[in-house]
């Protein structure tokens, strides 16, 4: 290959005094675009920003998993490497949340609508909903504010709100270990049922399971439409805030319809849509395989079958929508 010719390893003469300085002469290449282009496909070079086609989108992404693990667990150890009680605060911050919605929800308003265990539910539906919102707010952040990044290295995008995700269930995981402890304790406590270790408890990491390809799905919609409206992520937390208290949280969806003033079809048609949207299903499979309480049987086929559909429809719809946003990310 030969190299770029100029005039500057020209010996050029000493300007006179007080001459203006000129710059040096532009540096012209010798080879034409096709020849570049030509060296850049023999060498396996392709130019940054390109949407490649899906299935070769997918293999070079398969390719990095090994990236995205590294990538995933180092953020999660990052994430409280500079407070003094460090990865404490993972196990910590569902338990304060937690602590705090039993006592205002549980204790002081006397809040059961019929539950068997009152602490179990809320604590369950707190640990649950934190990493439902972690992901969509990492997510959100996973794209926005790393152009430099995106411009500077070639890699699958989608690499970025996948590792969040991951980096959130990491997290999660030991979080679980102290859920499952919390709800055994508080059989213990007056007005609330014992709740036993049951075969129904080898289900947990397949309800954590779909949960976590659902927030993988949410993650990549939400990376795109921050990515391209940054405006966008100054309302998310008003959003998980009011899909909290519609996804039952920290008291059953029945609270609100039994509220309702609408007609029984209109009624109905609500309760459905409360009771089997996707954050809603999850929290109840979970709750359901640990607490095994008798209004929420844990072999509820039909809420098994709802979330699966709902993790494999957002992933594969997440996945496509960002995908075909692959060009413009780092652009703007």
């Amino acid at each position: 290959m030969s190299t770029p010719t100029t005039d500057a390893a020209k010996p050029q003469a000493a300007p006179a005094r007080g001459a203006k300085p000129q710059p040096p002469p532009a540096i012209v290449p010798d080879t034409t675009s096709a020849q570049r282009q030509a060296l850049a496909q023999k060498y396996g070079l392709r130019p940054l920003n390109v949407r490649p086609p899906l299935g070769e989108y997918i293999r070079e992404l398969a390719r990095r998993r090994s990236f995205i693990r590294v990538m995933a667990t180092s953020t999660a150890y990052a994430r409280n490497q500079r407070n003094y009680l460090g990865q404490l605060w993972a196990i910590l911050n569902p338990v304060l949340n937690a602590t705090m919605y039993v006592l205002v929800f549980g204790l002081l308003l006397g809040i059961n609508r019929g539950l068997e265990n009152t602490i179990a539910f809320i604590v369950i539906g707190t640990f649950m909903f934190r990493f439902f919102e972690a992901s969509v707010s990492g997510g959100s952040k996973s794209i926005s504010g790393k152009t430099s990044l995106l411009r500077s290295l070639h890699f699958p995008r989608a690499v970025l709100p996948i590792s969040s995700v991951l980096s959130q269930l990491a997290t999660l995981l030991p979080a679980i270990v102290v859920m499952c402890g919390i709800a055994l304790i508080s059989g213990f406590v007056p007005d609330n049922e014992m709740i036993h270790v049951t075969w129904w408890w080898l289900l947990i990491p397949a309800a954590l399971a779909m949960m976590w390809v659902f927030n993988t799905g949410v993650a990549f919609i939400m990376a795109r439409l921050v990515a391209s409206t940054p405006d966008l992520d100054n309302i998310v937390s008003f959003v998980m805030r009011l899909l909290m208290f519609g996804s039952g949280v920290i008291f059953p969806v029945s609270h609100y319809v039994d509220n309702l003033r609408f007609g029984p079809v209109a009624t109905e048609i609500v309760a459905d849509i409360l009771t089997y949207q996707p954050v809603a299903v999850y929290l109840y499979l979970m709750r359901s395989v640990v607490t095994n309480e008798s209004t929420m049987p844990p072999d509820n086929g039909l809420m098994w079958a709802c979330g699966g559909a709902w993790a494999l429809l957002f992933f594969v719809v997440g996945f496509i929508v960002f995908w075909r946003g692959e060009e413009k990310y780092g652009r703007d």
